[in-house]
């Protein structure tokens, strides 16, 4: 029964936002695209999922595209960016999990990237509570990872993925506009 606890809340919240997916401002969107957008402000959303036997939160608020050239216009290559917009990105999971082979204790983490026309990198920081990437210091770090990005059909919406895989191993993705990163986790 245990195991079917988180499951059973995901369903319950996915549930929760198709029947409030027409009120983008009232509470958090769990699919920002999904929704009819007639907003010009940034969505609170949030990605959940089950891996292994934990679940795995990702609040974030989600910009449109809005006909902006987005990778190298609006967000900067090559500079610290809440991968979002106003406050940072957080992934919670409530079990230690590894990434790239890096331990990493339960809790709560600031999740940023550093776009790069060839490579980003992933950074998870301790300090979750900031604005923008105005707070952002390096040695608050706990991990930085190099993805690959990849090119994906059109997403208007920024969007968070939980992605579960086989037994305690998923994967983390976030795509928009027309790319896409991704990387594995494993639940401890």
């Amino acid at each position: 029964m245990s195991n079917s606890l988180p499951k059973l809340v995901i369903v319950a919240l996915l549930l929760l936002c198709s029947r409030n997916s027409s009120a983008q401002n009232e509470g958090v969107c769990y699919n920002p695209n999904a929704v009819k957008d007639t907003s010009k402000r940034s969505i609170k959303s949030m990605a959940v999922g089950v891996i292994g036997n934990d679940s795995i939160k990702i609040s974030y608020h989600s910009p449109g595209v809005r006909k902006r050239i987005i990778w190298g216009g609006l967000v900067p290559f090559d500079e610290v960016w809440v991968t979002g917009a106003h406050d940072a990105t957080t992934i919670e999971v409530g079990s230690p999990f590894l990434i790239n082979n890096v331990l990493i204790p339960a809790g709560k983490y600031a999740l940023f990237t550093i776009p790069g026309r060839k490579e980003w990198t992933v950074i998870l920081n301790k300090h979750w509570q900031q604005h923008l990437a105005s707070e952002y210091d390096a040695t608050d770090d706990v991990l930085r990872l190099q993805v690959k990005p990849r090119k994906t059909s059109h997403l208007e919406r920024l969007q968070y993925f939980v992605e579960p895989g086989n037994g305690n191993k998923g994967t983390i993705a976030v795509a928009w506009e027309q790319v896409r990163i991704e990387f594995p986790i494993s639940i401890r």
